[in-house]
C-alpha cells in the first residue's frame, strides 16, 4: 500500500505547493498554538469517543495503513486445495498432522474441529459469528479514524474563534493583532486539512483492511466446509477462485455468512 504514503505526501504537497505558488510563506502556516488546539482537542475527542480497545486498536493498525499490501490469496487457496487432496486420499483424520503447520489461528483451529468431527452445521455457525465478530471489529476501528475525521474541522472553528476573541481583545495593541488572526485562519486549516487529508482517507483504508481479513475468513471457512462436504478438490478450488474474484471485482460487503453456507 505504498500509494497510501503517496497519495499522503501529494495531497499535502498540491496544498501546500498550492498556498505558496499563491505567494503564501510557509511560516505563516506555522502556528504551535494552532497545532495545540487542533491536534490535542482532536486526539482528546477521539479518545473520549471511543473504547480503549478500539484506540490501541487504531494506533497499531496505522503502520499496516500506510506501509501493508493488498494480500494474495493464491497461496490459501492451493493450501486449502492440498488439504482437500489429502482428505480425499486418506480421510478427514488424516488432516490432523496438518493442523500444527498452519500459521493462520482461524485456519488452524477450525481445521482442528474438522478433524474432531464437529458437526457441519455447529461448524458452520461458529465460524460464521466469527468473521462476523471480526468485521465488526473492523468497523469500529475504521470508525476511530472517521470520528477523528468529523471532530477535527470543529476543533478548528473553536481555534479560529479563541484566535478571533484574542484579537477582539488586543484591538488597542497592533502588535496583537496579526499573531491573533494567524492563529484564527490557520486553525480552521488544521482542522479541515487534517480531517480530509488525512483522517478520513485513514478510516476508509482502514475499514478496507478489515475487509481483506474478512475475505481471507471467508475463504477459509467455504474451503474448509467443502472439504468436511467431501466435494471434489478442483471444485473447491474453483469456488474459492470465484469466491476471490467476486471480492476482488466487486468490493463485496458484509453478508459473511453466505459463503460459508454455500459450502455446507
Amino acid at each position: 500500500m505504498i500509494v497510501s504514503l503517496v497519495g499522503l505526501f501529494l495531497g499535502m504537497f498540491a496544498v501546500i505547493g498550492g498556498a505558496v505558488i499563491e505567494g503564501l510563506h510557509l511560516s505563516a502556516l506555522t502556528q504551535p498554538t494552532a497545532a495545540l488546539i487542533v491536534f490535542g482537542g482532536t486526539l482528546g475527542a477521539t479518545m473520549l469517543a471511543c473504547t480503549g480497545e478500539e484506540f490501541s486498536g487504531a494506533i497499531k493498525l496505522t503502520p499496516k495503513i500506510f506501509l501493508g499490501n493488498a494480500p494474495d490469496f493464491s497461496g490459501l487457496i492451493k493450501e486449502i486445495v492440498d488439504l482437500a487432496n489429502l482428505a480425499r486420499k486418506e480421510g478427514l483424520l488424516a488432516l490432523e498432522k496438518s493442523v500444527g503447520g498452519i500459521k493462520n489461528p482461524f485456519f488452524a483451529q477450525n481445521l482442528r474441529k474438522i478433524v474432531d468431527g464437529y458437526d457441519p452445521v455447529v461448524l458452520r455457525e461458529m465460524m460464521e459469528e466469527k468473521i462476523f465478530k471480526t468485521e465488526e471489529h473492523a468497523n469500529a476501528i475504521g470508525k476511530v479514524f472517521e470520528t477523528g475525521g468529523g471532530f477535527s474541522p470543529t476543533i478548528g472553528i473553536i481555534g479560529a474563534v479563541l484566535g478571533l476573541i484574542h484579537v477582539m481583545g488586543n484591538l488597542s495593541d497592533s502588535s496583537k493583532l496579526g499573531s491573533g488572526i494567524a492563529v484564527a485562519f490557520v486553525a480552521t486549516v488544521y482542522g479541515v486539512g487534517l480531517a480530509n487529508l488525512i483522517l478520513i482517507p485513514m478510516g476508509n483504508k482502514a475499514k478496507k483492511i478489515g475487509k481483506y481479513s474478512v475475505e481471507e475468513m471467508e475463504i477459509i471457512s467455504t474451503g474448509l466446509l467443502a472439504i468436511q462436504a467431501g466435494l471434489n478438490p478442483r471444485l473447491i478450488e474453483d469456488r474459492l477462485n470465484n469466491l476471490h474474484g467476486e471480492h476482488g471485482s466487486h468490493g463485496k460487503e458484509g453478508g459473511s455468512a453466505a459463503p460459508a453456507s454455500k459450502a455446507a
